[in-house]
């Protein structure tokens, strides 16, 4: 038998370097690349469809909770950012500065004109709660002014030393959810809201399994009385924070001055909840769900569901064959199925080899004699040739959308399994590192009160292990334990 790897478009396999198959699934993809600008990437229009995607679907989901959407500016007083200690002392390390308002020319080129400096630098966001603090702090006056429900969809900059596209880069895309309520409880029960809203976006659309959990302590977002988080498990075992939901309580508003008249006429401080998702969600859908072949997209938040490749044999049959393409791509998009008809002049292969390494989750193929007969082919990205079919166009039409769910269960349930076969459960630390020293991999759960056990931080540095979170499931009584990106 021979021992011959079989063919595969991405070089490395996951096997072999998983970072680097990783960066060349992005390639491969056409997704994004590396840009002139230090840790900043090109998001390319496949690879921006995606967000595209992932910003309509979850945009109408915080609409039906009666949030509303604003823009808020790019630049933050330093004043702002200094107001609240902690706030600052969570993103210092990380702001990018704004100094000066000209440019002039010098003997070595353009420079900071030294008479143009501002009297007050400004930051760039790394995060919006202040500059969104201080006009909820106007806009806020009485209890019948809340709760106010506020998001922006935006570009943030935090300065990041290593950089990865999609997973960490300077910066990024995201949206930042700010909202304010009378009480606690208002805000508690927003706090638990909004992480599910992502743990439905992610698992619903994305396909993506997640734990739902809060932070230990010492993860806690700066400022925050807790912080909840979804943590998704990627095919080399780390973990990949998805999401969070941060309760400020009344800490926030103190400092930046939200407070309002209450119902017995006295000044109260509002109770305020933060929340964000980002671009990085591309990241963990390329690896939980990639293979050696390239990108295996979700149906449900590809870019589009079919792909179609007209078979020209003959120049003749051309014209009709695009026509008749064409058509079928009028009656997916009737049913609700975004398709996109290649009918550019590369070899058929390479269309077929492109689809495959963008992830298409259905490729159709069409030629003479499945013209003539009233019918297509059609192929699943995630089965590959075992699933190839050839029926008519409008029993493909009828049982497009099922393929579609079938598909996006099969992702789901595959990355569950995984995630559940590499989750172990211990009862002391000498276990967990007896696990990770056999060069074992996932997430090892332990009792919330080994986070006490002054032996936890060699564990932690020597196997690079970090505390993802507290899950829910546990009732927060356990601490999971783990790689991380």
């Amino acid at each position: 038998m021979s021992n011959k790897k079989p063919r595969t478009a991405i070089t490395p396999t996951r096997e072999d370097d998983f970072p680097e198959w990783y960066q060349q699934v992005i390639k491969a993809a056409d997704m994004a690349e590396n840009s002139p600008v230090r840790g900043c990437m090109i998001i390319k229009p496949y690879g921006y469809a995606v967000w595209e995607n992932i910003q309509k679907t979850f945009d109408e989901m915080i609409k039906d909770l009666g949030v509303d959407n604003a823009y808020f500016p790019l630049l933050i007083p330093m004043e702002f950012m200094s107001r609240e200690a902690e706030h600052v002392d969570g993103f210092a390390k990380e702001c990018a500065v704004v100094t000066h308002h000209r440019l002039e020319q010098s003997e070595n080129g353009l420079i900071p004109s030294p008479s143009a400096k501002l009297e007050e630098p400004y930051i760039i966001r790394p995060t919006s709660e202040t500059i969104i603090g201080d006009s909820m702090s106007r806009w806020i006056q009485s209890y019948r002014d809340l709760p106010m429900k506020l998001n922006q969809w935006c570009n943030v900059m935090r300065w990041e030393m290593r950089t990865r596209m999609f997973l960490r880069t300077s910066e990024f895309l995201w949206q930042e959810g700010h909202n304010a309520f009378e009480d606690e409880q208002g805000g508690r029960d927003d706090h638990e809201k909004m992480l599910e809203a992502y743990a439905t976006l992610v698992e619903d659309y994305m396909a993506v399994p997640v734990i739902r959990g809060k932070k230990t302590p010492e993860e806690t977002f700066p400022g925050a009385v807790s912080t909840l988080t979804i943590e998704a498990m990627m095919q080399d075992g780390k973990a990949l924070q998805s999401a969070t939901s941060h309760y400020m309580g009344e800490n926030f508003a103190r400092s930046i001055g939200i407070k309002y008249q209450n119902r017995e006429g006295s000044e109260s401080y509002a109770h305020t909840t933060s929340w964000g998702l980002s671009t990085r969600t591309i990241g963990a859908m390329i690896m939980v769900h990639g293979d050696d072949d390239g990108m295996v997209m979700p149906p449900r938040i590809a870019p589009h569901p079919v792909g179609i490749i007209p078979i020209i044999r003959d120049d003749s049959d051309k014209d009709a064959i695009i026509a008749y393409c064409k058509d079928l791509v009028k009656k997916l998009k009737a049913v609700g199925v975004r398709a996109k008809l290649d009918d550019s002049d590369a070899r058929t292969p390479d269309k077929m080899w492109g689809m495959i390494k963008q992830g298409v989750p259905i490729r159709v193929e069409i030629g003479g004699r499945e013209m003539a007969d009233g019918q297509l082919t059609h192929v699943r990205r995630d089965i590959g040739k075992d699933s190839k079919e050839t029926c008519g166009v409008e029993e493909f039409v009828g049982k497009v959308t099922s393929i579609m769910d079938d598909i996006h269960n099969g992702l789901f349930n595959r990355a569950k399994s995984f995630m559940e076969a590499n989750t172990k459960e211990f009862s002391t630390l000498a276990e967990v590192e007896a696990h990770f020293k056999a060069g074992n991999i996932g997430f090892a759960i332990v009792p919330v009160a080994l986070l006490d056990d002054p032996d936890l931080p060699r564990i932690q540095k020597e196997y690079s292990l970090t505390n993802r979170c507290m899950p829910k499931a546990d009732n927060y009584e356990k601490v999971i334990i783990g790689k991380a990106y």
